[in-house]
């Protein structure tokens, strides 16, 4: 059975190892041994805090296949982003250049540099291992985070937002930086993507350019990419989009990777969610239907996938004894329940 919960202390080798195999452009999490042990610890303090409002916490999850105990996966929410950190994006917009005299009208493309998702919920740190991405575990680790955020909605934003990675190569490589390092700076982009992820953010502020860039003067690679995510991102943006996420112009200041934004209160999960009290027994057997379970508590959180039938007009959901001991409930809990 797979299950995802709240990552401890002890999965710092399993995530150390998902930070080796996700690559170059990953900038939540970086290879270094110090910063992810502190993002555990950071995690760990957060979902055993209490909490009236969204401020600087940060739930980190993983996937574990109970059957081996392997950590396969990873996913995590940051309650409020750019508090204590700026927070950047370029806003992709237009100008226009026109004059009546000599019949001249041009609308321009230009990015500028902002902070406008401060204090918005962010989607991140999606990683999960090749062998696990089938049977609906992909979309269970991704969409579990709305069932979290549905049971503790005090604890997060109205406005949530994915950060897509964007285009590079194999060997880590951005068109779209690639233009910036030429003309502002002295740094490749897995450095600067590292150094961003461990937090030494201060020559984004000393080094980029401060005012707006005219699109049409960047490089034709780089204007290329400007809202286009890597390949092996195509699944996640396409399942944010199927939650109701839109690409409203902002993108990442490194690769230009697209940034999706939503409500909470639009996320198709979120509005799916039931809640139903836990009967332990024999499940009922007929057309079965792949759903999402999650219970409601925060240190032992767990969500899991099941194939059940599910009764429209009742209030109870039937669980084998195997299905409740491994989301930590006993009968009488109450549990959520939304569609795969």
């Amino acid at each position: 059975m797979i299950i995802v919960r709240p990552i401890k202390s002890s999965d710092y080798p399993a995530l150390m190892k998902i930070a080796e195999d996700s690559g170059h452009g990953f900038t939540s999490l970086p290879q270094n041994e110090d910063l992810l042990k502190r993002k555990i610890a950071r995690s760990e303090q957060s979902f055993s805090k209490s909490v009236a409002h969204p401020e600087d916490e940060g739930y980190l999850f993983v996937m574990e296949d109970l059957a081996t105990g392997e950590v396969v996966g990873t996913s995590a929410i940051e309650a409020a982003v750019g508090l204590d950190d700026a927070f950047y994006h370029y806003h992709l917009s237009k100008v226009i250049h026109s004059s009546r005299e000599l019949n001249v009208y041009k609308a321009v493309d230009i990015l500028t540099l902002c902070n406008d998702y401060t204090g918005a919920t962010e989607l991140c740190t999606l990683y999960l291992q090749d062998h696990y991405r089938q049977g609906g575990n992909g979309k269970l680790l991704s969409k579990m985070r709305f069932m979290f955020m549905n049971a503790h909605a005090e604890r997060f934003a109205s406005k949530v937002l994915a950060e897509m990675r964007g285009v590079s190569d194999e060997n880590g490589e951005s068109p779209f930086w690639q233009w910036l390092e030429e003309h502002f700076f002295s740094m490749d982009f897995p450095t600067a993507d590292y150094l961003t992820g461990i937090g030494q953010k201060v020559f984004i502020a000393e080094l980029m350019p401060k005012y707006p860039i005219y699109v049409n003067l960047l490089s034709k690679d780089a204007q290329a990419v400007i809202g286009q995510v890597h390949d092996k991102t195509r699944p996640a943006i396409e399942l944010l989009k199927s939650e109701g996420f839109t690409f409203n112009g902002y993108v990442d200041i490194f690769d230009a990777g697209p940034t999706v934004e939503a409500d909470i209160s639009n996320i198709k999960t979120i509005r799916d969610c039931q809640n139903r009290t836990v009967v332990i027994g024999d499940m009922a057997q007929g057309s079965e239907t792949s759903f999402m379970l999650s219970n409601h508590k925060l240190v032992d959180f767990r969500a899991l996938l099941s194939t059940m039938t599910l009764d429209a007009n009742s209030e109870t959901v039937t669980l084998s004894a195997e299905l409740a001991n491994a989301l930590h409930v006993s009968e009488g809990d109450v549990i959520t329940i939304a569609p795969l």
